[in-house]
């Protein structure tokens, strides 16, 4: 059974319903005036205030410190130069910058770079660059051209007053341990054919260590002659010979003259190329002043 006086609607204020005359001109416009119907009617309740929610933004994360750009690398190839580089890659600063960068690779002189330096190029120089003219690049060319000149004639000054400065003037204490070291490293031994030719060679490289005279035609032309270029030749008919000295090997030397001239370090053997060769040269710098003068019997 359903309750009573639980549901039912409130009583409502009735409105008074009017016409207001509103001047326009000569005509009338009728508009619906609404009143209250009485005066003491009640005045409406303000709406709740609602209660602003404050919000507190999130805290914005923190930006990461940008990473410097990473750094390119350029080969020089020939004909380039630092200006025509920065050009070609735009670098903030032109060649300056781009010297600036990379002092400690290409020296004190900008204008002198060579084929196969590596350059530094750091993103962040890169911009656009006016392009250089027509006659920058010729005076650029000139500069290198010069550079290149300076440092050869330079090279071959330092080269020429090592050649001429006075013992006074050697490297002493610590300067001086890498020449020394050097020095006393043992000489790379030189290599001789075994014949005519290498025994030849070998006694001039003897000959020259003991200021003996002699050349390879003088040594060649007097062997053909003596032995026909035999080791082992001996000559036993002559008076040499018939004196019990028989002349032997390639320069047909006698036992007593290869005793007397015989060259220290070489073989005491007689029939030893090389140390009759040196003994022959020996006599015969000691006799005729070289064995380039000898063209008969000695």
């Amino acid at each position: 059974m359903p309750a009573h006086g639980k549901h039912r609607r409130p009583r409502r204020n009735h409105v008074s319903r009017g016409l207001a005359l509103v001047g326009t001109g000569g005509a009338a416009l009728s508009l619906p005036l609404i009143a209250p119907a009485t005066a003491g009617a009640a005045t409406p309740a303000a709406a709740p205030e609602i209660a602003a929610k404050t919000f507190t933004a999130p805290a914005a994360a923190p930006v990461a410190a940008k990473a410097p750009a990473a750094a390119r690398t350029y080969t020089v190839v020939s004909g380039d130069s630092l200006s025509l580089i920065a050009h070609k890659k735009g670098i903030q600063g032109g060649w300056k910058s781009l010297y600036r960068a990379n002092q400690s690779a290409v020296g004190d002189n900008p204008s002198l770079i060579h084929p196969g330096l590596e350059l530094t190029i750091h993103r962040g120089s890169v911009e656009a660059a006016p392009a250089p003219t027509k006659k920058q690049e010729k005076t650029e060319r000139k500069t290198t051209a010069k550079a290149k000149k300076s440092a050869t004639d330079d090279r071959a000054s330092r080269s020429e007053r090592r050649a001429t400065a006075p013992a006074s003037d050697a490297p002493t204490g610590a300067s001086a341990a890498a020449p020394a070291a050097a020095a006393a490293a043992p000489a790379a031994v030189a290599q001789y054919a075994d014949n005519l030719d290498g025994w030849i060679r070998q006694s001039l490289d003897i000959m020259a260590q003991h200021g003996i005279p002699g050349s390879y035609e003088g040594i060649h032309r007097n062997i053909m002659r003596e032995s026909s270029g035999n080791p082992l030749a001996i000559n036993n008919w002559d008076i040499n010979a018939v004196n019990g000295t028989p002349s032997k090997g390639l320069l047909q030397v006698i036992q007593p003259t290869f005793d007397r001239y015989h060259v220290p370090g070489t073989s005491t053997d007689l029939y030893d190329p090389v140390a009759n060769i040196t003994a022959a040269c020996n006599y015969a710098a000691d006799r005729y002043g070289s064995i380039d003068n000898v063209y008969g019997a000695y």
